[in-house]
């Protein structure tokens, strides 16, 4: 076998998911919704299998999604592209991700990461051949050092791996943060790879603001976005990367081999999704932030110290903080196994360990799912302080 992946662990999702399936748990860990998504767009997908085409579609997407991609991000971001020349359609954003860094990367390139990190990120990079160069940020504000980002780059630097909203963290990168890693990547001649999948879940007034909205960055950024993010039906992989067109022609090459297209009934579906309103998107928001909030409260109230989130679907807890003196891997085995419980341990999302211990929790979930995992966490705090 390759040695990059037979060296691989099983992922953490799918640890923590076995383990919570074995003991009946609560799965706060795994971030899917408990909704299947808008029913209208389901409806358009199973009309579209009926009515057809269900043969090959164009390698680098329906036009009808590519001008729906443009569209919705011009409305809602004012991110103006080119359908025709800077917009591919992918089988999820994990593949997008994957076709970027073939796209981009040679053996003996460099990578700069941000921990925590996404896991997919380096072992996709080795696989191109490039080696990390890592950019660890801090909770409770996970901003971005100025020193340690530019101690980052070298002459060798090929690309910047980003991701905002952040997962795990819940974290923005904002405009100013932004500029400090366009201003590296201007110098360095790098281009960033921009994981901007939880877009739509931005919260408390806050606005998402794309890489390819940053000084200079235009030419030299590849967009990633996600409708499974979007709609909440993380089972429908479609993405889409956004990029000039000199990158677009470059990453359409890398993902004819790995994908070449994607479900025609699904990219028809998704397209009738994109035209949806800014009061769609609001309202979804708004049920997320309910469910952040109940969640909040009711971990608060029984003694966890809660990180501040600002997006995706995930809150974390500072378990020093909260009077749990023990690993975040200790922590989320125990729960899970004792109480029926299953969390994230922050921990898999680095390469060497974390000064802190955070466990990461999917709010994306019913009321009676988020009051009985509260009260299962509970129950693990009192059996661990």
């Amino acid at each position: 076998m390759n040695p990059i992946y037979a060296s691989q662990a099983d992922t953490i999702f799918d640890v923590m998911s076995g383990l919570a399936r074995e003991a009946g748990a609560i799965n706060l860990g795994q971030g899917f919704p408990e909704w299947d998504g808008p029913q209208d767009i389901r409806e358009y997908a199973a009309k579209s299998i009926i009515d057809g085409p269900n043969q090959y579609p164009p390698m680098r997407g329906t036009p009808a999604l590519r001008e729906a991609v443009a569209e919705h991000y011009g409305r809602l971001q004012g991110v103006e592209l080119d359908w025709r020349t800077e917009v591919t359609v992918t089988s999820g954003a994990t593949e997008a991700l994957a076709a970027a860094l073939l796209a981009v990367l040679q053996p003996g390139d460099e990578v700069v990461l941000f921990e925590p990190m996404y896991d997919s990120y380096l072992p996709m990079l080795r696989r191109a051949g490039a080696t990390a160069r890592f950019v660890r940020l801090s909770p409770p504000d996970w901003r971005i050092d100025a020193v340690s980002l530019e101690a980052a780059f070298t002459d060798r630097t090929r690309a910047v791996v980003l991701n905002t909203p952040l997962n795990p963290s819940a974290s923005l990168i904002g405009r100013e943060d932004l500029a400090l890693i366009a201003a590296q990547c201007v110098k360095h001649d790098c281009i960033a790879i921009s994981d901007e999948v939880w877009e739509h879940c931005v919260f408390d007034g806050a606005t998402h603001i794309s890489m390819l909205q940053a000084p200079g960055m235009r030419e030299r950024t590849i967009k990633i976005g996600s409708a499974g993010k979007m709609f909440s039906m993380t089972g429908w992989k479609v993405g889409f990367a956004c990029a000039a067109p000199k990158l677009t022609e470059a990453f359409a090459k890398a993902h004819q081999f790995l994908t070449f297209t994607t479900p025609p009934h699904l990219q028809s579906a998704v397209a009738f999704g994109l035209a949806k309103s800014r009061g769609h998107f609001e309202e979804m928001r708004g049920g997320l932030v309910r469910a952040r909030d109940r969640m909040a409260l009711a971990l608060r109230q029984e003694g966890f110290h809660v990180l501040p989130t600002s997006g995706t679907y995930f809150s974390a807890i500072d378990l020093q903080a909260s009077g749990v003196a023990m690993s975040d891997s200790e922590f989320a085995i125990r729960a899970v196994k004792e109480c029926g419980i299953a969390t994230i341990p922050f921990s898999a999302f680095y390469v060497s360990p974390p000064t802190t211990s955070l466990v990461r929790l999917c709010f994306a979930k019913s009321d009676d799912t988020l009051d009985q995992g509260v009260e299962r966490l509970a129950r693990a705090r009192g059996l661990m302080v």
